[in-house]
C-alpha cells in the first residue's frame, strides 16, 4: 500500500471514531441545516474563499442559526442580532474560548495571540492590559498620532494616487507601529513595515484561510508524522510561518526596551504599560505585553484598508454622496484648515458615510469562531459543546428587515430618528469588531482614524472613475480574495485633489 494510501485509509478510520464517539441522542434537535453526506458531514458545501456567501444563502433557507459539521465538527452559523447577541453577548461566559487550532496555535506559533487565546486566565490578562490603553477616555490621547499620520498619508496619496493601496497600508501600519511601539516608519519598505505586511498575509491569507481550520486541526495525531511524507507539506509551511511570526513579536518589543534604556523614545502603549508597573514588571506581564502589543497590528491594520477600499469604490459608485459629504463639511469645517476630530459632532452625514462604509463593505464578514464550552440550548435547539461559532456578519449587514434596499450605499438610512433599540441593531459597529467578550479590544482607535482618513479624503480630494486615452469610462473590476477580510485586490480610480486650494492646504499640512 503507498504511503498516500495509507495516510487516506489513516483519515478515514480518525474520521469515522470521531462520527461514532459523538452523541447521537442530541441530533435531533440540532439546530436547521443543509444535508451533510456521511462522515464527510458538509466537506463538501464550505468554500475556502468567500464562505460568507454560502453562510448567507443557508440563512434564508434555514433562518437565524445553521449547523453543519465537518468529520463530526460542529460550525455553527449565527445569522441575526438576536442570536449573535443572545449567545456570543448574553451568554459569554461559555461562549467566549477560542478553539485549540493545532496549526495556528501549536506549529505556527499564534495561540497566545488575543485572537487565539483560550477563554481563562491569559485571555483576561490580556484584556485587561487593552483596555487600559484603548478604552475610550484613552483614545483622545492618541489624536495627535493620528493626525500626523492621516496628513501624511493624504501627501503621499495627492503625489501618486494609482499606488492608494501601498499608502493605505502605509497608514495603517505606520499608526499601529507609532501607537503601539513609538516606532516611525520612514518608508514604504521599512523593516519592520515589511514584517508586519508578511506576518498579516501569512495569518489572513494562509494560516486562517478557510476558517483557520486545516486537516491537522480536525486530526491531530497528523502533526506526529514525519514532515517527508506526502501530504505533510503543512508541516514545513509551519516551521517557515512561526518563525516570522514570533520574530516579529519579539523585534518591535525589544526595539522599545532598548529605547526606554537610553531614555530617547517615544510615548506608547508598550512604553506606557512599562513605565505604570515598572515597580512590579514580571516574566509572565512581559509575554503579555509583547503578544498584545502585536496582536494590535494584526487587528487594525486590515480592517483599515479594508475601509478605506470601500470607502473609495462607494465614492466612485455614488458621486452624490461625496457631494453631499463634501457640501457639508464646507459649510462647518470651511476651506481653511483639515477636519479634526472637534468637528465629527458637527459632521452627521460625514458619520453616516463611514457607517455606511462599514456595513456596506463588510470588512470582516464571519467573525473568528469562538468555541462553546459546554452543552447549550437555544429555543429549543441543542448546540453541542465544542461547536465552533461564527457571527454571520455579512448576513446581518444585509438583512432587509433591518436594512432596506442592504446592497444599496445609502448613507442617509442612519440620519433616520429611530428609537434607542432600533439604533442599537442596525449600528454597524456592533457587528464588525466583533462580538461579546472577543469584541476587538481596539475597535475604538481603529474607528477614530478610519473616520479621520475618511473625513479628510472627502474635505480634500475628488474620487472618480478612471477615464482611458478616448475618454471612456473604465470600470473598477472588483475581486476578493482575501479568505477573512473583505479586501478588494487594486482597482484602477481617478483621485485627485478638489482644487488648488485644498492641494496647499494638503502640502502645508506637513508644517501645521
Amino acid at each position: 500500500m503507498s504511503a498516500s494510501a495509507f495516510a487516506g485509509l489513516a483519515c478515514l478510520l480518525v474520521a469515522l471514531f470521531i462520527w461514532l464517539r459523538k452523541p447521537k441522542a442530541s441530533t435531533a434537535s440540532l439546530p436547521p441545516g443543509p444535508k451533510p453526506l456521511p462522515l464527510l458531514g458538509n466537506l463538501k458545501d464550505l468554500t475556502a474563499q468567500e464562505l460568507w456567501l454560502p453562510a448567507s444563502k443557508w440563512a434564508k433557507e434555514f433562518g437565524d442559526i445553521v449547523y453543519v459539521h465537518v468529520f463530526g465538527q460542529g460550525l455553527v452559523f449565527l445569522n441575526s442580532p438576536e442570536a449573535a447577541f443572545d449567545l456570543l453577548d448574553k451568554r459569554g461566559s461559555i461562549y467566549s474560548d477560542k478553539p485549540q487550532l493545532v496549526m495556528a496555535g501549536e506549529l505556527c506559533g499564534c495561540k497566545h495571540m488575543v485572537a487565539f487565546t483560550s477563554y481563562g486566565e491569559e485571555s483576561r490578562r490580556q484584556r485587561k492590559i487593552m483596555t487600559k490603553a484603548f478604552g475610550i477616555p484613552s483614545i483622545p490621547a492618541y489624536h495627535p498620532l493620528i493626525n500626523t499620520e492621516t496628513h501624511s498619508f493624504l501627501r503621499r496619496l495627492i503625489s501618486d494616487p494609482s499606488n492608494y493601496v501601498k499608502h493605505t497600508r502605509r497608514y495603517a501600519g505606520g499608526l499601529t507601529l507609532s501607537v503601539v511601539y513609538g516606532y516611525e516608519a520612514t518608508s514604504n519598505d521599512d523593516e519592520f513595515l515589511a514584517a508586519a505586511e508578511d506576518c498579516v498575509d501569512i495569518l489572513s491569507n494562509h494560516i486562517a484561510s478557510g476558517g483557520g481550520i486545516w486537516p491537522v486541526d480536525i486530526l491531530p495525531f497528523l502533526q506526529r508524522l514525519p514532515a517527508s511524507l506526502p501530504g505533510m507539506g503543512f508541516k514545513r509551511k509551519a516551521v517557515e510561518w512561526k518563525a516570522k511570526m514570533e520574530d516579529f513579536v519579539d523585534k518591535p518589543y525589544e526595539f522599545v526596551k532598548t529605547a526606554m534604556k537610553t531614555g530617547n523614545y517615544k510615548p506608547s502603549f508598550c512604553s506606557t504599560m512599562l513605565d505604570d508597573n515598572a515597580a512590579k514588571i514580571t516574566s509572565e506581564f512581559e509575554f503579555d505585553l509583547k503578544w498584545t502589543a502585536n496582536s494590535m497590528y494584526s487587528a487594525s491594520a486590515d480592517t483599515t484598508i479594508t475601509a478605506v477600499s470601500h470607502f473609495l469604490l462607494a465614492m466612485m459608485a455614488y458621486p452624490e454622496a461625496l457631494a453631499r459629504a463634501q457640501d457639508e463639511i464646507d459649510a462647518v469645517v470651511g476651506s481653511e484648515r483639515l477636519p479634526a476630530f472637534e468637528d465629527r459632532p458637527s459632521l452627521p452625514f460625514v458619520d453616516a458615510v463611514m457607517s455606511e462604509v462599514l456595513r456596506w463593505g463588510v470588512p470582516v464578514p464571519l467573525n473568528l469562531p469562538h468555541r462553546l464550552m459546554e452543552d447549550d440550548v437555544y429555543k429549543g435547539m441543542h448546540i453541542p459543546k465544542g461547536s465552533l461559532i461564527f457571527g454571520n456578519i455579512w448576513a446581518i449587514m444585509h438583512d432587509e428587515s433591518i436594512y432596506a434596499d442592504p446592497y444599496m450605499f445609502k448613507p442617509e438610512r442612519f440620519l433616520e430618528p429611530v428609537d434607542e433599540a432600533i439604533m442599537r441593531r442596525r449600528n454597524p459597529r456592533n457587528y464588525v469588531f466583533g462580538f461579546g467578550r472577543r469584541i476587538c479590544p481596539g475597535k475604538n482607535l481603529v474607528e477614530s482614524s478610519i473616520w479621520l482618513v475618511i473625513a479628510s479624503m472627502i474635505a480634500t480630494l475628488d474620487i472618480k472613475k478612471a477615464v482611458d486615452e478616448q475618454g471612456n469610462v473604465i470600470e473598477p473590476e472588483v475581486k476578493f480574495e482575501n479568505p477573512i477580510f473583505r479586501i478588494p485586490n487594486p482597482f484602477v480610480c481617478d483621485i485627485r485633489p478638489r482644487s488648488e486650494k485644498a492641494l496647499r492646504l494638503i502640502r502645508q499640512s506637513e508644517f501645521m
